[in-house]
C-alpha cells in the first residue's frame, strides 16, 4: 500500500511538472502568434498605404500576390490565434482609415515606369535592366528600385510597344523606340529570328 502511495505521488508530481511546462510553452506561443498578428497588422497597414499611394500616382496595378486575409489558427490552441485576430481586426480599420489620410498630403513623385521611360529615352546605346536599374538607384536614392520590378517594367514598356528589345546573345537590351534608328529594323528582325 505505502509502495502504491509512493507510486501516486510520484506521478502527481511528474504529471504537475508536464503541465507547469505545458503552460509555458503555450504562453510562449501565444506571445509568438500574438507579436505576428502585430507584424501582420502592421504589413497589412504598409500595404494599404502603398495601393493608396499606387493608385494616387495613377501607376497600373503592379502585378503582386494575393494579401492573406487570414492566418490559420494553431490546430492545438484555437481560441488564442482568434483571440490575436479579433484584437487586430479593429487596429487594422483604423490603419485604413490612416492610410488614406497619409496617402494625400504626399508629394507626387514619377512612377517606375516613367522614370524608365524617360532613362531609355535620353541614353543613345541599349542598357539592361541591370544598368536601367543602377542608374535610376544612383538617381534617385530615396526609392527602393529592385532588379526584378525593372525587369518587370521593361517588359510592359516593350508589351505597349513603348519600349524595343533586343537580344545580344543571352544577354537581352532595352531600348526607346525613338532613340532606335536605322538600326531598330535590323534589331526587330533579329529579335523575331
Amino acid at each position: 500500500m505505502a509502495e502504491d502511495h509512493a507510486r501516486r505521488r510520484q506521478y502527481s508530481v511528474q504529471v504537475a511538472g508536464d503541465l507547469e511546462r505545458n503552460l509555458k510553452e503555450q504562453e510562449r506561443l501565444s506571445g509568438e502568434i500574438e507579436a505576428l498578428q502585430k507584424q501582420l497588422v502592421g504589413l497589412r497597414h504598409d500595404h494599404t498605404i502603398l495601393v493608396n499611394l499606387q493608385q494616387a500616382l495613377g501607376a497600373p496595378a503592379a502585378p503582386s500576390a494575393k494579401p492573406v486575409t487570414e492566418v490559420p489558427a494553431s490546430r492545438k490552441k484555437p481560441a488564442a490565434a482568434s483571440d490575436a485576430a479579433r484584437k487586430a481586426a479593429p487596429v487594422k480599420k483604423q490603419a485604413g482609415k490612416k492610410a488614406t489620410a497619409a496617402a494625400v498630403p504626399q508629394p507626387v513623385q514619377p512612377t517606375l515606369v516613367d522614370l524608365v521611360r524617360k532613362h531609355l529615352a535620353d541614353q543613345v546605346e541599349p542598357r539592361s535592366a541591370a544598368e536601367v536599374t543602377a542608374a535610376l538607384g544612383q538617381r534617385h536614392p530615396e526609392r527602393t528600385i529592385k532588379p526584378t520590378v525593372v525587369r518587370t517594367t521593361l517588359e510592359g514598356l516593350v508589351a505597349k510597344a513603348q519600349a524595343l528589345r533586343t537580344k545580344q546573345g543571352s544577354s537581352v537590351f532595352y531600348t526607346a523606340p525613338q532613340a532606335a534608328g536605322p538600326a531598330a529594323g535590323d534589331q526587330a528582325s533579329t529579335q523575331s529570328a
